[in-house]
């Protein structure tokens, strides 16, 4: 191999956290990603990976060289891509990132849309609900919902969620509407552990803050379980407004207590290079702002 193509099974290795990971990806052998990195290891002459039989993680100068190769990767693309004219026709990989649940409702129907359009497109997707990095992860694009920290990234409105209480009707025909948050501190709650609010739940009341101590009958790991035990019944649950929209459209879920909801959160499209962003970057924003934009779960 030449030094691209070794810098590119490292970052692949470095990505997946696995050789066989990255060799599937790359339609190659695990031995030969394992003499790649071997290579390039005796040549810079220090270890790039720190190996156990479990796992594989970055030596500090592997982090070092792990920035340089997508950096020079990056370029290198570019050059391609502008010789190629594909800034009129994308082409190359897009790695994304979005939180799980968002990911699989809206941004999965978006790349497959965006797969056919462009056949000489592929996407590498990261749905995980943490906040990746986009540079240290190698992310073109990345879907937020929340509030932006500063940074010299670009980033597009494209709609806000709220942050909505809601219950099965049957439940509420049994027990009654609550008038108040405090009503929830009596009532049955599922609570997730994904929203980081497990016994505490924030709220408005004539633009003032409070909070209610809340004491769960069921808490679940993920979003969707507790969408799920709402609907049967169970109690009350607080998720975000997009996640259950289909459910109230369907007359499974009610939302309660919407006079004392906590400002709507932004959703925001993320990426780099701003107008020197490669062709499918600057394609794949442009598609994913004007699709998300037009939809009315997302503009509340």
């Amino acid at each position: 191999m030449d030094r691209f193509q070794e810098m590119q099974v490292f970052a692949a290795v470095a990505q997946d956290q696995g050789f066989s990971a990255a060799a599937r990806r790359l339609g190659l052998s695990a031995a030969s990603v394992t003499r790649a990195v071997a290579a390039l290891e005796k040549r810079i002459g220090t270890p790039l990976l720190t190996r156990t039989t479990r796992s594989v993680h970055l030596s500090e100068a592997g982090q070092r060289y792990l920035e340089d190769c997508r950096r020079i990767l990056a370029e290198v693309q570019e050059a391609e891509d502008s010789a190629a004219g594909s800034h009129a026709q994308p082409r190359g990989q897009l790695t994304i990132t979005a939180p799980v649940l968002f990911g699989e409702l809206f941004v999965t129907p978006l790349m497959v849309d965006f797969l056919t359009q462009f056949p000489d497109v592929t996407i590498n997707a990261l749905l995980v609900d943490r906040v990746v990095n986009v540079v240290e992860e190698g992310i073109d694009v990345a879907v937020r919902i929340g509030e932006l920290p500063d940074s010299n990234q670009h980033a597009i409105r494209v709609g806000e969620v709220r942050r909505v209480v809601c219950v099965s009707p049957a439940f509420l025909a049994a027990n009654g509407h609550p008038t108040h948050p405090q009503d929830l501190a009596r009532g049955p709650v599922i609570a997730t552990s994904a929203t980081g609010q497990l016994r505490s739940w924030p709220f408005l009341e004539g633009g003032e803050p409070i909070s209610v101590r809340t004491d769960p009958r069921l808490v679940v790991t993920a979003n969707q379980a507790a969408i799920t035990a709402a609907c049967l019944g169970l109690g009350y649950t607080r998720v975000l407004s997009y996640q259950v929209a289909r459910k109230v459209a369907a007359g499974e879920l009610e939302i309660v207590l919407a006079n004392f909801e906590m400002p709507p959160l932004p959703i925001h499209v993320v990426y780099q290079g701003g107008r020197k962003a490669a062709a499918r970057v600057r394609s794949f924003v442009d598609f994913t702002v004007k699709a998300l934009r037009e939809h009315p779960a997302l503009q509340v």
